[in-house]
Order: structure tokens, then C-alpha cells, then sequence
């Protein structure tokens, strides 16, 4: 891949990325927050964006968003194949993990 096809992908994946976080925060910011891992001050900022503020920012050379989780247990859980998979057990406990890293953060 060239690099500036690289570099449009990026810019793309950014501007869907910001439309989606800013859809998911009018529709219920609370679990947007959650969900996106920012805090309501971020989220309040995104919400009110214009259209013209999201392009902008869109068109960075920078990825906006990134992955949440770096633990390997996490990866390991979402990943698995095992019989703990099929019930959808190992996604409940990642979520869990998760969830308790998000309130670690906002306190």
C-alpha cells in the first residue's frame, strides 16, 4: 500500500470514527462514554462539533481512535475458541475487565 493511500485510510477511518462517537453520544452520552472510553468533557466537545469542525479534524495524518485493551488476558478472552467462547462466557469477563478499568479511570 502506498502511503498516501495509507495516508487516506487513515483520514477515512477517522472521519467515520468521529461520526460515529458523535452519533452514539446524542443518542445516550452515558454509554457512549463508556463504550468510546472518554470522559463527558470529551464527549460533550465531540457532540458539539459542526460538520466542518469533524472534516477537519478527520483529515489529520493521525488515527483518531486506538485499541482500549493491551492486557493479553483481554485478547486472550475475546479470542478464544474454547467451549468458555460458545456460552459467550469470555465475553461477559472481558466486558467485565473492562468495565471495571473504565471506573478505576473516572474516580
Amino acid at each position: 500500500m502506498k502511503f498516501e493511500n495509507l495516508l487516506s485510510e487513515v483520514r477515512e477511518a477517522n472521519l467515520s470514527y468521529l461520526m460515529l462517537a458523535r452519533q452514539m453520544i446524542v443518542e445516550d452520552k452515558a454509554e457512549a462514554s463508556f463504550r468510546l472510553g472518554i470522559d463527558t468533557e470529551l464527549a460533550d466537545m465531540i457532540a458539539s462539533l459542526s460538520s466542518g469542525q469533524l472534516l477537519k479534524i478527520a483529515s489529520s495524518n493521525m488515527l483518531m481512535c486506538r485499541f482500549r485493551f493491551d492486557d493479553r488476558i483481554v485478547w486472550d478472552l475475546i479470542t478464544s475458541h474454547s467451549k468458555e467462547r460458545e456460552t459467550g462466557m469470555g465475553s461477559v469477563h472481558a466486558a467485565i475487565l473492562l468495565g471495571s478499568r473504565e471506573l478505576e479511570t473516572l474516580q
